[in-house]
């Protein structure tokens, strides 16, 4: 039988983008899945149109907050709950591609790896797909990451026998990227799929397309988290900001 893979899947305010989103999950070839949505205290109608849809698939699990607590609080309530092998993240504004699991999966045991990501292309906000295509390395290691953050968050699958159990640091933003530089940092290598396995929605308002916020949280990463001095830190926020920009291109 298929490993069970838990998907993290955070939620606020994402009653323009949650059923796409559930969809996309729905429609996997891979099915042997669970879907756990930790909805932070959303005040439009996301808690609805989730519990609506959870009806119809029991696959689907879900925790409504009453406190909002940030995307890697709801995420590690999430990650506590999960019971797969393997742990996959999506956002509720996300998408993904049908053969996204099978795909990712089969790779991953086919060549024992413990991390993996893959090529994704970015979507506007009302859902047009987008070619330009963010492309994934064939291999990253902790120090590699520190200088092309590149790894696109919606497209990690992390085996949880060759891990252990993971949690985000508690950032309001890029905590996905402490995580994984953390779990680099104890020997494990990311590796990338070429294909394009999912689609990131560029939405206004979120943390993500406020670039000051995200530069904040990567130098606080630098600082705090890894506790590199000022000048190891503006070396590797050179080269981040470098690879940002060419990724955009």
């Amino acid at each position: 039988m298929s490993a069970l893979v838990s998907i993290i899947t955070p939620s606020y305010n994402s009653a323009r983008f949650i059923n796409e989103c559930i969809s996309s999950v729905l429609e996997q070839t891979y099915t042997n899945w669970e879907l756990i949505i930790v909805d932070d205290a959303s005040d439009d109608n996301s808690r609805e149109l989730i519990s609506d849809i959870a009806k119809r698939d029991s696959r689907i699990k879900f925790v409504f907050l009453t406190k909002n607590i940030g995307a890697a609080g709801a995420r590690n309530i999430a990650l506590e709950k999960s019971e797969g092998r393997y742990i996959a993240f999506l956002d509720s504004d996300d998408v993904w591609k049908k053969e996204k699991l099978t795909k990712q999966i089969d790779f991953m045991q086919k060549d024992d790896i413990a991390f993996s990501f893959s090529t994704y292309q970015p979507m506007s906000e009302d859902g047009k797909k987008m070619l330009r295509e963010i492309k994934a390395p064939l291999k990253m290691d902790y120090y590699s990451f520190l200088k092309n953050t590149i790894i696109g968050c919606l497209t990690v699958v992390l085996d949880k026998h060759k891990i252990g159990n993971v949690k985000m640091p508690n950032l309001r933003t890029s905590q996905d990227m402490a995580l994984w530089l953390s779990i680099m940092k104890g020997g494990v290598d990311a590796y990338g799929i070429e294909q394009s396995l999912a689609y990131y929605r560029i939405v206004g308002n979120s943390n993500t397309s406020n670039k000051f916020k995200v530069i904040q949280g990567v130098w606080q990463i630098y600082r705090d988290e890894e506790g590199f001095g000022y000048v190891k830190s503006i070396w590797y926020f050179l080269n981040y900001a470098f690879n940002a920009v060419k990724k955009r291109i």
